[in-house]
């Protein structure tokens, strides 16, 4: 089955209780093993194969590290009870200027498990009330509370292993 979801056009119903928080961070922490799972054994012509202007799959894995500096930024907001969250550079420069193609697989692999482990780490330590801290979302233009952020974080993460799971298929 082909994964054609663009995530612009994803919409949020946040209605999970704030009692929930664990089971979602629980979905963050696993995001590492699941990706080195689903990449182990794959040639470097696959990891970096293009479709069009589509990233490949290695250009995937570089984004999901790209954008972990954005969700440990917004937990700031969170804490600094700021009204509204940064917003995302939406045409995401950072993942096109990065050359992630070029890089070793495993040192992107490595540095977002580094990166995740630290941003599951600050919410290990949370206190109690914390998951229901509200701010709005620039972009959904909806208000958004922290674990609706962590579940955010979590559907993004399985959006782009859905993406690679796609090219996987096809390149095999």
């Amino acid at each position: 089955m082909k994964f054609d979801v663009i995530w612009f056009d994803r919409k949020f119903n946040f209605v999970l209780p704030p009692e929930q928080f664990p089971a979602v961070v629980e979905r963050l922490r696993g995001a590492p093993a699941r990706l080195e799972e689903k990449l182990k054994g794959l040639s470097k012509e696959i990891l970096t194969r293009k479709k069009g202007e589509s990233w490949s799959i290695q250009e995937q894995v570089g984004h999901l590290l790209d954008v972990e500096i954005l969700w440990d930024a917004r937990v700031d907001d969170f804490l600094q009870k700021n009204e509204v969250l940064r917003p995302a550079d939406i045409t995401n420069t950072v993942t096109k200027h990065a050359n992630h193609n070029a890089a070793d697989i495993n040192d992107l692999l490595k540095r977002f498990r580094n990166t995740r482990e630290k941003l599951v780490a600050r919410f290990d330590t949370l206190e109690k009330s914390a998951p229901a801290m509200t701010a709005k979302h620039p972009r959904l233009d909806q208000p958004m509370r922290l674990i609706d952020h962590v579940l955010f974080i979590a559907e993004h993460d399985d959006h782009h292993l859905a993406k690679m799971q796609d090219l996987i298929r096809e390149y095999r």
